[in-house]
């Protein structure tokens, strides 16, 4: 299955001088995607895997000089692992982080290139006392988006040029096609981007079975969980992350401490948000005091609502009957939940960091982002009066917020009224930001 990450994974091991540190969330595909990666390219590879080779913790991971390190990492390869011609990848470096402090001499050193690759990474690196700045590249995987989604599922490149074509004219997709990829996106609301589940799909089009591998992931995830629980009493981990799609469901979508415990203070339990989103398992949307940039200057840390990573994980946690009726698009089924899920995972994986925004007498936001050096405000509508809004609409009426486009995400076709753009909720994945090339800045010093 085809992975977007793939082509900075492949340009790494072409062009970069850095080491690579990969991370992302546990089952999302990154130990497969780095050794395809490495097979492809010609180079050897030698893989340790601190999980499945536990004595390598203790053999890496001892009290030694960098000079020392390589001494005993070359002592342990074969001989066709030759300088310049080889790719070390360390594999669940959570077990062995003290490694990403000596990436700096091997680094300098040149003799092979480097890449790792974990899962809670956000957590275990956080203990590191020196971070290799100007010697290791990171990048974030996340679960397969819905482009991979459709790939996967042979959709044609023609066809994803014609939605890339429609999207950047703002002109509708032939209704056929149109209904066609609506259906397949409430399949991907049930399935999701967990690479596993959308293997399990594609060879059963079975969701009992798609299910099965989903209900293994979280119960990965939660074996995770009650390790961090068991070294720190006061996180929360297991209950927050099950009450997420009842969270969803409610009116406010706001995050409600007390269905934890009556006495629950956010400060108390702030760390096990802070844990799930370090994780990748949660994604929180904060809200923001105005939709001004930058947008980060009025977060509200304590008032967010907290999604799920995966959209597959999320509908996992509903009934059978519920998932059914996703599938044939029951009108009476409250879709909002899934489909603000699935945005907000878009928006995260497409490098935004997307907010809320709540303001009293004015209304509430979906989603807003900084997009091209300007505030977007985003709506979610998963019924048929998508046209209706009159929250967006207020504030894009306030002349000090400079609110010049907004979009809606529905189950409409593409169309434009006035500063508001109508987009189908499959066409999520195409909201990016612009590349930018140089940015060259010219300082007259004349006379200094």
């Amino acid at each position: 299955m085809y992975r977007q990450d793939s082509i900075a994974i492949g340009e790494w091991i072409k062009n970069s001088n850095k080491a690579l540190l990969v991370t992302g969330a546990r089952q999302i595909g990154k130990t497969w995607l780095i050794r395809d990666e490495i097979e492809k390219s010609g180079y050897t590879k030698f893989e340790v895997n601190f999980i499945d080779q536990p004595d390598m913790v203790s053999y890496l991971n001892a009290e030694m000089s960098a000079e020392d390190f390589l001494i005993k990492l070359k002592m342990i390869m074969p001989e066709d692992c030759k300088s310049h011609e080889t790719v070390v990848f360390f594999d669940e470096i959570q077990k062995c982080p003290e490694i990403v402090t000596k990436i700096k001499f091997l680094v300098d050193e040149g003799s092979f290139k480097y890449v790792m690759s974990g899962s809670l990474l956000g957590l275990e690196l956080k203990g590191i006392a020196s971070a290799p700045v100007g010697y290791l590249t990171v990048l974030k995987m996340y679960p397969m988006d819905f482009e991979e989604f459709m790939m996967a599922n042979n959709v044609s490149v023609t066809t994803l040029d014609m939605l890339n074509e429609k999207f950047k004219n703002a002109s509708p997709v032939d209704e056929f096609v149109h209904q066609k990829l609506l259906s397949m996106f409430f399949v991907y609301l049930i399935v999701g981007g967990m690479p596993d589940a959308v293997k399990t799909y594609i060879e059963t089009k079975d969701i009992r079975e798609v299910d099965k591998v989903q209900r293994d992931i979280t119960t990965l995830y939660k074996e995770d969980f009650s390790q961090y629980e068991i070294e720190d009493r006061k996180l929360k981990l297991k209950s927050i992350y099950d009450i997420i799609p009842a969270e969803l469901n409610k009116q406010n979508k706001k995050f409600v401490f007390t269905m934890l415990d009556k006495e629950l203070k956010f400060d108390r339990y702030e760390n096990s948000f802070l844990w799930l989103k370090d994780a990748g398992v949660a994604l929180p949307v904060y809200n923001i005091e105005a939709p001004v940039i930058p947008l980060l200057a009025s977060k509200s840390s304590n008032i967010f609502r907290l999604f799920s990573s995966d959209i597959g994980l999320l509908t996992s946690a509903y009934p059978a009957e519920t998932k059914m009726e996703l599938i044939n698009k029951n009108g009476e089924v409250n879709n909002g939940a899934h489909f603000e899920n699935a945005v907000a995972q878009q928006l995260t994986a497409n490098g935004f960091t997307p907010y809320f925004c709540k303001k009293k007498n004015i209304g509430e936001m979906d989603f807003v982002i900084e997009m091209n050096g300007k505030v977007v405000p985003i709506e979610v509508k998963s019924g048929k009066a998508y046209k209706s809004h009159k929250a967006l609409d207020n504030f894009m009426n306030i002349p000090d917020y400079h609110l010049e486009k907004a979009y809606v995400f529905s189950v409409g076709n593409v169309e434009t009224e006035g500063t508001v753009t109508y987009l189908p909720i499959y066409m999520c994945y195409l909201l990016k930001e612009q590349k930018l090339g140089q940015m060259i800045v010219e300082l007259d010093t004349t006379g200094l």
